[in-house]
């Protein structure tokens, strides 16, 4: 039997003009040099170049038509998914029989078949030799942009704002010691004369002696300074007076334990006015100090009152208060005083002094209210009494709204009551952000529907509209919808949510049957595509689809309902996808749907559902994923998020961004630098970094609109990996902030400052905020603060200090892992200590990634970089990876799914849940 002869085509190349989409070129005729230069030059992005017959192949990214006499080299066309260098018949076809996705070329007469595997890519970027070039460090020639501006906080209005005097200097001084720290007191004048021993005995007595940065005790009006005092001055200096807190926005400290019977500095008070002669002498100042102030209240004389007048703190009084006013402190056992005496018997009083002052203060308040003399008023309420809700309240009665504002947001009050007071002043803007920066909406919309109801609509319509711009268009109309003024707005909100697809596209799709009924045959057509869908990417869609239309058919009954019509297919899609494995639900929730739909030969044909199919994992001792090294895409990644769908934002660096279906087909370009990606939790926006020296160029994607714009030039030294559409958290150097995603040019809506080192990682969750900083003690430390009212929660340092630091992790519980020269220290949030897998050599990592019960080491090794995919929980090996090559591979995790990518253009998704590994490939 004679061998099958080569075919041989009768015609040997393409003539005239064709649909090109591919071009080879042949050294042997072009000569090495040229050919390389021609490749080059038709080059575009998304082109691959591969080895072929000892030429090289360009596939071009898409069809061109060419001559092809004038063609730079040998067109290709493309036929049933074969390339194609010249026509072939038929029965030539036939003969040669090419399998999909490879090459026929015809040379010498003679055609043969050329597969293009990715081991024939060929890497183009090492035809061009840059080692002659000089680097030059660039910088720009205008001004660096300014620092991010700050939402100014108010501070708590003076008492000028009140109409009130000054307070006298005998007020300060006593204010001073109930609160626990050092009176202030001008310098005292030198004498023209060096004193004598008398004088100086005499001054040691009544004074304290002046220190750098310290004040003298003043103790009244002759300057006279007692033992007791000096005493107290130099415990104050000794740290025991009481705990410093710094005043910078949203940085606070736990509060300090509730004090457990008297301190040591009321029983030694207690101790001299009992046993000393320095008692009596005290309680008699302290007793003319008080009475004189009742006198003034007594006589009707309140401008003078309030001058001498000292705030009373609510509930008991402090133990400094105690001690200042001589009142007696807190027992530590209930026993039978044998004798009168005491701090009570020399005062005078006893505890009654601060009973009655109060009631002086209730009555000075009233009698201002009946003079009309409003803000003196609501002093005494909010300084004296500090009563400040009700001095809020007051001044709204009255119309002092601003007053009102900047008092209930000065005394840190309710962020709700905050937002009512600044809306009611109308200052529109101010509500707002501190309703954004706080969470406060519903709270402040909630108090101003008792009071204000036309004020609560314009709130309500407000947070919808915050809510639309960040992309949360399902809340944006369940806030708006009572107001059916805006019915225009919650109508245009539904579209642009159904067409941003994904699940809660899906809810939003169902609602427009109910309230735009006038819309059903478009909701119709877009509901059946979604249903007739089998791909697993959609299972979560249709779900949610299903309940939300379900939902909609209860409320509005099975006699009236439009969406029962849809119900049935719906039902029967989520069956389908029972069948498969994509949805895993009981035959309780489907047996309550199909009984919905009143279909009843839907409920005779039913059968029996079985258990459901047990769902994929990684098979035990799998042999690792091996990416060959010319596997890669035709761009560098460095940087991809996944979206519902299937779908995947790829960040190109300076070749944009991509958002690309799951085989990696261009659905949208965003021609903005992008080398770092931050995702909308809402999927229908992201911001895109890009490094400028010390800068970071930030760019934001409209993912639903097809769009980007390039936002600002700002210094990023660590951020948040995703964010609401709303506040986006970020450092820079020792500051943390939240700054304004929907503004014009950053600005922050709150911020923590000096935090005591660099700012190396921050993660933001659904209900905290936790950064991890670096001081120059080489510690670490973990801050958390609690949402969306950032509020610190805790703050903790690691066990030991780190004299070096190759990697660090940071979770959004809170996790931390710390990769150092040694050893791996863990800082957990809320889960238990990991297993340590025996197999891997820790020291040997580059970087360690925590991502939930799962985590990812990276290992270089001479083959190539190696990934390890490890259950925390068990400390056993899910998954290895090796990337060919020694390009470092990069790591993400969101949701449940992994990806991994490099910088050679390999990209791979992993299920966490399936055990699914998918390659993707950019095209």
């Amino acid at each position: 039997m004679r061998p099958a002869r080569t075919p041989r085509p009768r015609a040997h190349v393409h003539r005239g003009s064709v649909e090109g989409v591919a071009l080879w070129f042949d050294p042997v005729l072009l000569g090495e040099a040229e050919a390389r230069r021609r490749v080059l030059a038709a080059w575009a992005p998304g082109a691959g170049v591969y080895a072929l017959e000892g030429g090289f192949l360009l596939r071009l990214p898409a069809p061109r038509r060419m001559e092809c006499a004038a063609a730079p080299g040998l067109p290709l066309t493309l036929e049933d998914g074969v390339l194609l260098s010249a026509p072939l018949s038929p029965s030539e076809r036939e003969r040669l029989a090419p399998t999909s996705g490879s090459a026929v070329l015809v040379r010498a007469g003679t055609a043969r078949v050329h597969p293009l595997e990715p081991s024939r890519r060929v890497e183009v970027s090492a035809w061009l030799d840059v080692s002659h070039f000089d680097v030059v460090p660039m910088e720009g020639l205008g001004a660096p942009p300014p620092p991010v501006a700050t939402l100014a906080p108010i501070e708590a209005p003076p008492r000028a704002s009140f109409g009130v005097g000054a307070p006298a200097p005998e007020a300060e001084a006593m204010r001073a010691r109930m609160e626990g720290r050092p009176v202030p007191q001008p310098p005292v004048p030198q004498p023209p004369r060096a004193p004598g021993l008398l004088e100086r005995l005499r001054a040691w007595w009544r004074a304290v002696p002046q220190r750098p940065g310290q004040a003298t005790v003043n103790a009244g009006p002759a300057a006279r300074a007692t033992l007791l005092e000096r005493l107290r001055a130099w415990w104050s200096e000794r740290g025991g007076a009481g705990v410093g807190s710094g005043g910078d926005t949203g940085k606070a400290l736990p509060p300090p334990p509730t004090p457990q019977g008297p301190g040591l500095f009321s029983r030694l008070a207690e101790w001299l006015a009992r046993s000393t002669l320095l008692g009596p002498l005290l309680g008699q100042r302290k007793a003319e100090y008080v009475r004189r102030l009742f006198d003034l209240f007594d006589e009707g004389n309140l401008e003078e009152a309030l001058r001498y007048a000292i705030p009373l703190a609510k509930g008991a009084p402090t133990e400094h208060a105690r001690v200042s006013l001589g009142l007696p402190g807190p027992r530590e056992q209930l026993t039978i005083q044998p004798r009168q005496g005491g701090a009570a018997s020399v005062f005078g009083g006893g505890a009654q002094v601060y009973d009655a002052l109060r009631e002086r203060y209730r009555e000075a308040f009233r009698k201002l209210e009946r003079e009309g003399r409003i803000e003196e008023a609501a002093f005494v309420l909010a300084e004296l009494l500090h009563e400040s809700e009700q001095a809020v309240s007051f001044l709204e009665k009255h119309g002092r709204l601003r007053l009102a504002a900047e008092l209930a947001e000065g005394r840190q009050l309710a962020p709700g009551l905050v937002v009512r007071q600044w809306l009611l002043a109308k200052d529109v803007a101010r509500a707002v952000d501190i309703a954004r920066r706080t969470g406060a909406f519903a709270d402040a919309v909630l108090r101003l529907e008792r009071s204000h109801p036309a004020e609560a609509r314009v709130l309500r319509v407000l947070w919808g509209e915050v809510l639309a711009q960040s992309g949360d268009y399902a809340r944006a109309v369940e806030v708006v919808w009572p107001v059916e003024d805006a019915r225009r707005l919650t109508h245009a909100w539904l579209e642009r949510g159904v067409e941003a697809g994904g699940v809660s596209g899906a809810r939003l799709l169902a609602r427009m049957l109910s309230v735009l009924p006038e819309c059903f045959e478009k909701v119709r057509t877009r509901a059946l595509v979604l249903l007739d869908s089998d791909d697993p990417e959609g299972a979560p869609a249709r779900q949610a689809f299903t309940d939300a239309l379900a939902r909609e058919v209860e409320k509005a009954g099975k006699a009236v309902a439009p969406g029962l019509v849809l119900l049935r297919p719906a039902v029967r899609a989520l069956l389908r996808d029972r069948a498969v494995g994509h949805l895993p639900l009981t035959p309780r929730e489907l047996d309550r749907l199909v009984l919905l739909t009143g279909d009843t030969a839907l409920r005779a044909d039913l059968p029996s559902l079985s258990a459901l199919p047990e769902r994929g994992g990684f098979p035990a001792e799998a042999a690792p994923h091996v990416f060959d090294a010319a596997e890669g895409g035709p761009w560098p990644i460095h940087d991809a998020v996944p979206l519902s769908g299937g779908r995947l934002l790829v960040a190109l660096g300076e070749a944009g961004a991509r958002l690309v279906t799951s085989d990696g087909r261009c659905v949208a370009h965003f021609d903005v630098p992008a080398f770092s990606l931050v995702l909308s939790v809402h999927e229908d926006r992201a911001l895109a970094l890009a490094p400028r020296g010390e800068l970071k160029r930030l760019s934001r994607l409209d993912l639903t609109g097809r769009r980007a714009e390039p936002w600002c030039d700002t210094r990023v030294d660590a951020f948040a990996p995703v964010y609401d559409g709303n506040l986006w958290f970020f450092a820079v150097e020792d500051t943390v902030m939240a700054v304004d995603a929907l503004a014009a040019e950053p600005r922050a809506l709150w911020r923590v400052p000096r935090v005591g080192g660099q700012v190396l990682e921050v993660a933001v969750g659904v209900a905290e905020l936790s950064f991890v900083t670096f001081n120059a003690a080489a510690e670490l430390e973990r801050w958390t603060y609690v949402l969306p009212d950032p509020r610190l929660r805790s703050r903790q340092v690691m066990p030991r200090k780190l004299e070096s630091l190759r990697h660090l992790s940071l979770t959004v519980d809170g996790e931390v892992a710390a990769l150092n020269e040694e050893e791996i220290q863990w800082l957990d949030g809320h889960r238990a200590a990991p297993v340590r897998p025996p197999l891997l050599p820790w020291t040997a990592l580059r970087g360690l990634v925590l991502g939930g019960p799962h985590m990812v080491a990276m290992e270089p090794t001479p083959a190539g970089e190696r990934v390890w995919l490890l259950d925390r929980k068990e400390g056993t090996v899910r998954a290895r990876f090796l990337f060919e090559g020694d390009v470092p591979v990069s790591v993400r995790f969101l949701s449940a799914e992994l990806l991994l990518f490099d910088a050679a253009g390999r990209l791979a998704r992993v299920d966490l849940t399936r055990g699914e590994v998918r390659r993707v490939v950019l095209r």
